[in-house]
């Protein structure tokens, strides 16, 4: 049922961050994804970080029917880049809802 509901809100933000345009269809390149730095902030914005590394991420750990992480915060971030942006208020209350679940006594 975990997996399920993460799917669910992996899609979720999928489709917001394309119907944002925040969608991209440029991989960045490979020094960027090999940046250490939290959120990978140093070398790439917060949704290309989220496209990229957190999503595909996530899907590989379900596909392999591996531990998803626990008590995780994904959602301060998300609030500190797009709070002032009204339009992505989606994109933010679908991480609350992420880490909410994530965060949950299993």
């Amino acid at each position: 049922m975990l997996y399920l509901k993460t799917i669910e809100l992996l899609d979720k933000l999928e489709g917001e961050l394309k119907l944002q345009l925040l969608w991209s269809s440029e991989k960045p390149s490979q020094e960027a994804m090999n940046d250490n730095s939290p959120f990978s902030c140093e070398a790439m914005s917060f949704e290309n970080w989220v496209q990229f590394i957190f999503i595909p991420k996530m899907k590989d750990l379900i596909d392999r029917s591996q531990s998803l992480p626990t008590n995780i915060a994904i959602a301060p971030m998300a609030h500190h880049v797009w709070s002032s942006k009204q339009n992505l208020h989606t994109l933010i209350f679908i991480f609350d809802n992420l880490d909410t679940l994530l965060s949950e006594q299993r």
